[in-house]
């Protein structure tokens, strides 16, 4: 359960904000000589201010590859090269475009939810093995049941809170 909450808050990170975070382009991959690299592993990235990513490839032919995998990618973002470094500016987001993140991130949420809920009906279903098997009496089951219930609750609770913290963060001009 703990671990739909972990994928939740890198799922978060990869969505845009109105900031610059190099978790941004965490998944984009370049063709680095016909194998797909991730950027992070064929340059150094940098964020000097909340509007700006700077990517200094380490190898100079890399230049055209991050610059074609940046371009490629979904996120709406363009770079500029000047020879040395790779500058990308991120432009202020959109009312539209700021609700669109907002369902994104509450449908990652939901995500996140879902497999909370098949841990709990998993490990229920295990119990009534259990109990069937006679490893375990009824009042053992309900009340390991009632336990798992108590976690799933407290899960789903921190998924909304991390949830509406994003959502804040999306809607801040």
């Amino acid at each position: 359960m703990s671990k739909a909450g972990t994928s939740l808050e890198k799922e978060f990170a990869k969505l845009r904000t109105g900031r610059a975070t190099s978790a941004l382009i965490d998944g984009v991959k370049a063709d680095y000589y016909g194998t797909p690299t991730p950027i992070s592993q064929m340059a150094s990235i940098t964020v000097p201010d909340s509007r700006t990513i700077t990517i200094q490839p380490w190898d100079k032919s890399g230049f055209a590859a991050v610059e074609k995998a940046i371009l490629k990618s979904d996120l709406g973002l363009t770079p500029v090269n000047d020879g040395k470094i790779i500058r990308i500016t991120i432009p202020a987001l959109t009312e539209e475009r700021r609700k669109e993140l907002v369902k994104v991130a509450r449908k990652y949420s939901e995500d996140a939810k879902v497999a909370v809920r098949n841990v709990r009906r998993d490990t229920n279903d295990q119990l009534k093995k259990m109990e069937k098997e006679k490893l375990i009496s009824e009042d053992e089951r309900k009340k390991s049941e009632e336990d798992v219930q108590k976690l799933t609750d407290k899960y789903v609770g921190e998924i909304d809170k991390i949830t509406s913290a994003k959502e804040k963060e999306i809607l801040e001009i």
